[in-house]
């Protein structure tokens, strides 16, 4: 298939070239007052403690200013009552969802007029506190139209609770895998400007913040989705800092979500911005398909998503079949191949092959600028492979790991 250098064309250098002076900086909004991290349930120091009494009410939040001269967000803190009265003591009826770090509700804040999404971690669980820390310091250092905002967050006792803007159309998992009748699928258009919105967040993520962050956890269930299906990254608990000095990667421990989780970095430990790149490729191909990345409901050829596509993409006259049938034919033709060859590109097994998220950014853009009007362009004869049945009635959440509902869960 087509070259990905031939749909885009840019004079930026790649992140590391591009940003390899900053880094090694440390970010300097948030400091802990004790200066002890809390590493599995151990202090640094080596004394034993337990995750529960990082006093997170302690970080020192100063207000900091990017690159671009925009001042960072700065994080509110709230008290647990207040969290309360704003979900009616966490009413059923203002539950959104539940994830692996805890339960997600709406709210509404009196003290700011304002509706929100509250993620109440798990006080049980060893893992949530770190993630809530690394995701207050993220959140709070990152200002962007695409990702998630971290209004602000409560630390009393042994209660931690997020507090984020909120998305009224949920995740993108709901609206690409659980289509209840009567609801129309998303169509072209929509799936590409989601598309070029994940990317931009991305790119923030990877080429403006300081020092740059690696998201590992994208997904179609950390895409949330707000008024005329804006797009936003969020849950940003497993974010880690990139590579530092002359380091190509960061050796971490494996974390993510199989299906969507890059295989070089599945296989060694090592987590590079190109990790993040595999990951968008397998949600634009979720996008384009309508297909999980992983679906164990499907033929054991057609479970892995990428593994199903890969030999299709070799063959033109088959890109047809990957279309997602709920779109009935409604797609520009030259939009799916340039679409595909992104996807392609992106999920590549060598990493070094995988484009930098800057080009991803321009193709998509251009794609998302290319709008579709079925009125005017014929309609595509319906093609689906062998065994590819409609399954409008089957789409279900995908979540293979946690995250299942309309806020940062």
């Amino acid at each position: 298939m087509g070259c990905f250098c031939c749909l885009v064309k840019s004079s930026k250098k790649s992140v590391t070239e591009d940003y390899s002076h900053t880094l090694n900086h440390k970010p300097t909004h948030f400091t802990a007052s004790d200066n002890v991290k809390i590493v599995n349930g151990k202090k640094e120091d080596g004394s034993k403690g337990d995750q529960l009494a990082l006093d997170v009410k302690n970080l020192n939040m100063k207000e900091g200013v990017s690159e671009d001269g925009k001042e960072g967000n700065r994080a509110q803190t709230f008290t647990f009552s207040e969290l309360e009265a704003a979900t009616g003591n966490f009413r059923l009826d203002c539950f959104l969802g539940e994830g692996g770090f805890g339960k997600v509700y709406k709210g509404n804040l009196e003290k700011i007029n304002q509706v929100v999404a509250i993620k109440q971690l798990d006080p049980n669980g060893l893992q949530g506190i770190r993630e809530f820390v690394v995701e207050v310091l993220t959140l709070s250092l990152a200002d962007h139209p695409n990702l998630v905002k971290l209004i602000g967050f409560c630390a009393e006792g042994e209660q931690r609770l997020l507090v984020y803007e909120y998305m009224p159309l949920g995740s993108l998992e709901n609206h690409l895998f659980d289509v209840p009748p009567g609801r129309k699928p998303l169509d072209w258009n929509t799936r590409m400007k989601i598309a070029a919105g994940a990317a931009r967040g991305l790119e923030y993520l990877h080429d403006k913040m300081k020092p740059p962050v690696i998201y590992r956890d994208l997904k179609c269930s950390n895409i949330l989705l707000g008024e005329g299906y804006h797009p936003k990254l969020s849950d940003f608990g497993l974010a880690k800092v990139g590579p530092s000095g002359d380091k190509t990667h960061v050796s971490t421990r494996v974390m993510g979500t199989y299906g969507y989780c890059a295989p070089d970095y599945a296989m060694t430990g090592q987590l590079t911005f190109k990790s993040d790149i595999y990951s968008f490729g397998v949600v634009l191909l979720e996008l384009i398909t309508g297909r999980k990345a992983i679906d164990h409901t499907k033929p054991a050829k057609e479970q892995n998503l990428v593994a199903w596509a890969r030999p299709l993409f070799r063959d033109r006259k088959k890109f047809s079949q990957m279309v997602d049938p709920l779109l009935e034919g409604r797609y520009p033709v030259r939009g799916l191949y340039q679409a595909l060859a992104i996807a392609a590109m992106c999920v590549q097994e060598q990493p070094n092959m995988r484009p930098v998220i800057v080009d991803v950014v321009t193709a998509l853009n251009y794609l998302a600028s290319q709008k579709y009007d079925p009125e005017i362009h014929p309609v595509q004869s319906s093609r689906r492979s062998p065994g590819m049945k409609r399954d409008d009635d089957h789409r279900h959440n995908c979540s293979n790991e946690h995250e299942t509902d309309g806020s940062s869960n």
